[in-house]
């Protein structure tokens, strides 16, 4: 491990990292103890935090389940995280091993990256899945990677996972506009599958929480309904449109936690094609 390496973990590990605390309350392994603690103090503000972000990952398996029926055999998944279950690539070859799906996960955190590298060498197909370390910012290099890979066709339709990332993007960093960069470089009936943080309860818990990930890796910030439907301008909104992740295609695997108030999911989520 170079100084690099080592000054970029050392800073990893001094605050908690969104990406580690998600892992966490999904079920994984790959986090320490000051993302527990984060965690479990979100936790005891918003008790169903854990089950919001399940779903939210539910939620991702139904997409690229989508993405298949569709023909779409290639996934980008920007802003990854660490490798936890249910993973575009463990969902695509569960659920069709046959169309030897393509995937590339990308995030900009060292250990992130490293994790996941390490996890698919061991338990996927390294000619078909891969991880590059790579900023949601980088853009045309950030792209450079995703194809030097040799996994993806830009030419062929691909599934462009941005899950759970733009909340941790302000608005002057301008997400919409770098988001564009990278739906212009796909090609005709390539998807756009989404999900962000959306407080239509007006619950003051749950902006606390959001305020309290400003001691985290990622600040968050939480965008209305509107706010979220941008991302997809002009690409067409697959049925049944913007909605919470717990309504979109619900396949009845998932137990009804919300108590019949979907708006407790706390995540907007869409799936989108672009037009010829």
């Amino acid at each position: 491990m170079g100084d690099r390496s080592i000054d970029a973990f050392a800073a990893s590990v001094d605050r908690p990292s969104s990406a580690r605390v998600y892992d966490y309350l999904l079920g994984g392994t790959h986090h320490y103890a000051i993302d527990r603690e984060f965690a479990d103090q979100q936790l005891a503000t918003v008790p169903d935090m854990r089950e919001a972000l399940r779903s939210n990952r539910a939620f991702v398996g139904r997409a690229v389940r989508c993405a298949l029926g569709r023909g779409v055999r290639q996934f980008v998944d920007i802003g990854a995280g660490l490798p936890s279950q249910g993973q575009a690539h463990q969902v695509a070859d569960e659920t069709d091993p046959e169309a030897r799906a393509r995937v590339v996960y990308v995030d900009n955190e060292e250990i992130a990256h490293a994790h996941a590298s390490i996890l698919l060498a061991d338990e996927a197909d390294p000619e078909r899945h891969k991880a590059v370390c790579a900023d949601f910012f980088d853009r045309d290099l950030l792209w450079e990677q995703v194809l030097a890979t040799g996994v993806i066709d830009q030419a062929e339709p691909v599934c462009l996972l941005v899950t759970a990332l733009l909340h941790f993007v302000p608005d002057e960093r301008e997400p919409g506009k770098v988001l564009a960069f990278y739906r212009d470089q796909l090609a005709a009936g390539s998807l756009l599958v989404l999900s962000h943080g959306c407080d239509e309860l007006d619950d003051e818990d749950v902006r606390r929480v959001a305020g309290n990930y400003a001691r985290t890796s990622s600040p968050a910030v939480l965008r209305d309904r509107d706010g979220i439907a941008g991302f997809f301008d002009g690409w067409e909104l697959l049925d049944p449109g913007l909605t919470w992740t717990v309504e979109w295609r619900p396949d009845g695997t998932e137990t009804e936690w919300w108590e019949g108030v979907p708006a407790r999911a706390r995540c907007l989520a869409g799936v989108a094609v672009k037009p010829a």
